[in-house]
């Protein structure tokens, strides 16, 4: 018998542990990044800035815990499962300034089926960390490879980065594309380009506002 894998001892993905987190060391950090930048911290709209600043980070870096609910796959679904436009924020690792964008993140079943809105956890879970977006890429896709036990993940992340749209080549508007695929996600070219087609056919960009 399959195992109720939502009852599994790693099923739940837990807060990562911060056991070094210093409040107000942190503040004390900001506010001197602020001095040597050369603005007042005396200023009225400045005073609390390093308090907010410090919870924002935490809150944008401190993932949530959830329970990765599965089922079983009685009616032997064998199709790929895609759930698209998936909104994410991360941090850029290099900067600490934010890319956000849509995930797009699919399997094809095995034994079990999981709730639709774990794979959008999954996404926040691992967005919540100083990242790259190829690694978060990897990550999503390991992630429900190792817990789902799919016949095969796909996830295609579509993202735009505020580091490259607001300072270096100031090039805004870009797109980077990144995809991760495994099983017969990888080997079954069907499989592939159906996700791929169903991923692809909205060219609306869902993140963007007018």
């Amino acid at each position: 018998m399959t195992p109720n894998v939502a009852e599994h001892p790693i099923a739940r993905l837990v807060p990562r542990e911060t056991p070094g987190f210093d409040r107000d060391r942190a503040e004390a950090a900001v506010e001197d990044l602020l001095q040597a930048l050369g603005h007042d911290t005396d200023d009225a709209h400045l005073g609390d800035t390093p308090r907010r600043v410090v919870s924002a980070l935490r809150e944008m870096l401190t993932p949530e815990e959830f329970s990765f609910t599965t089922f079983p796959n009685e009616a032997e679904y064998d199709e790929v499962v895609i759930v698209r436009g998936i909104r994410f924020t991360s941090l850029c690792s290099h900067h600490l300034l934010p890319f956000h964008g849509v995930a797009d993140v699919g399997y094809v079943p095995g034994d079990r089926l999981v709730g639709l809105s774990k794979l959008a956890r999954v996404v926040d879970w691992h967005a919540r960390a100083p990242q790259v977006q190829e690694r978060l890429t990897v990550q999503i896709a390991e992630e429900l490879e190792e817990r789902l036990a799919a016949r095969g993940v796909g996830v295609v992340l579509r993202a735009e980065h505020i580091c490259m749209s607001m300072r270096g080549a100031r090039v805004s508007g870009t797109t980077t594309v990144t995809s991760a695929f495994r099983g017969e996600l990888a080997t079954d070219a069907a499989f592939r380009a159906h996700f791929r087609a169903a991923g692809m056919s909205d060219q609306e960009e869902p993140w963007r506002t007018s």
